[in-house]
């Protein structure tokens, strides 16, 4: 069986049963009768506290090699804390150091570090706040995608993600090809595409709406989700080269039903992320975007206004217009 996770430990009673903490250390502090780890295995972004209460000459010398970054298996007991802040924490009776991490030259000491420095520790940043809770929320959202279609009788299509189509111009595409066309710029030959793999011009996705539409057309409820890729030569924070996106297709269905399945996904998407991401969100709303929370919870709570191109704003259904 797989080992319990931190999250899965931290839904347990500190009742004194035995547990095994697998993890890596985020911090480790040495009092005069005890030690004590911070851990973290990513799947919450709380750290379990793991107290080694007079540990003896063996553990010690372990102790010293578990630095933080170094990857460590705790066993102990788990009793109720003492500390305020935090309901458990481990009894630790022993200590397996399963990878060192050399404090001289390990980038994540317990500090802030800048979306910049972090862009080249690629292979170490999922192990920081930021992007394990960024990896958390997105992982509900997909699933929490899936779960909202699902319920509602959509067949879930994957469509081509390497095309010939531009999708009605939806952006600037990706070119793939197998034509060594530094080769061609150099010899100025021209580009024959019968030599390439497709045997014609070919590009990556920039929708995959083309597709699903045709499935609209014989299951009736469908959806795509996916990456899309648009080369659109846009150096602001707006602009992605790739993304994921959620296309669904209706048929039989009016204006008014597609506005109401957006709100309602919307709504389910915002709603579920509250519910199950607390803790990521609220660390987004204290150190990422302040406000974040409540802004959030006005999406759930008011109605979505419906504008026309003729009238300025009017009410969805029946409720007040939402002055947002």
């Amino acid at each position: 069986m797989l080992h319990m996770t931190i999250k899965e430990i931290f839904a347990l009673e500190p009742d004194g049963r035995e547990v095994t903490v697998k993890g890596w250390v985020r911090t480790k502090r040495e009092a005069k009768a005890a030690v004590f780890l911070e851990v973290n295995d990513g799947s919450r972004l709380a750290n379990i506290q793991c107290v080694f209460e007079a540990p003896n000459e063996e553990t010690l010398s372990l102790l010293a090699k578990a630095s933080t970054g170094a990857s460590v298996a705790v066993v102990g007991k788990l009793v109720p804390s003492p500390a305020a802040g935090q309901r458990l924490e481990v009894k630790a009776a022993s200590v397996r150091v399963i990878g060192e991490a050399d404090p001289a030259t390990y980038p994540l000491q317990k500090k802030a570090h800048s979306l910049e420095f972090l862009r080249d520790m690629a292979h170490l940043r999922p192990r920081t706040n930021t992007f394990g809770a960024v990896a958390r929320v997105r992982n509900r959202m997909a699933f929490a995608v899936h779960e909202f279609f699902q319920a509602r009788g959509f067949q879930y299509v994957h469509t081509p993600l390497i095309t010939a189509s531009d999708c009605e111009g939806a952006g600037e595409m990706f070119q793939v090809t197998t034509l060594d066309l530094d080769r061609l710029a150099k010899s100025g030959e021209p580009v024959d595409y019968s030599r390439d793999f497709f045997g014609k011009p070919s590009f990556l996705t920039v929708s995959g709406q083309l597709n699903v539409e045709t499935y609209a057309e014989a299951l009736s409820r469908v959806y795509t989700f996916g990456p899309t890729f648009r080369a659109e030569n846009s150096n602001t924070t707006r602009h992605l080269s790739e993304f994921w996106m959620v296309e669904p297709e209706v048929a039989f269905a009016e204006l008014a039903d597609n506005m109401e399945l957006a709100e309602d996904f919307l709504k389910f998407l915002v709603k579920t992320a509250l519910r199950d991401c607390a803790e990521d969100l609220a660390f987004f709303d204290q150190r990422i975007e302040p406000g974040l929370v409540e802004s959030l919870k006005s999406v759930v709570e008011k109605p979505f206004s419906h504008m026309t191109y003729t009238r300025p704003s009017r009410t969805s259904r029946k409720t007040p217009i939402d002055s947002r």
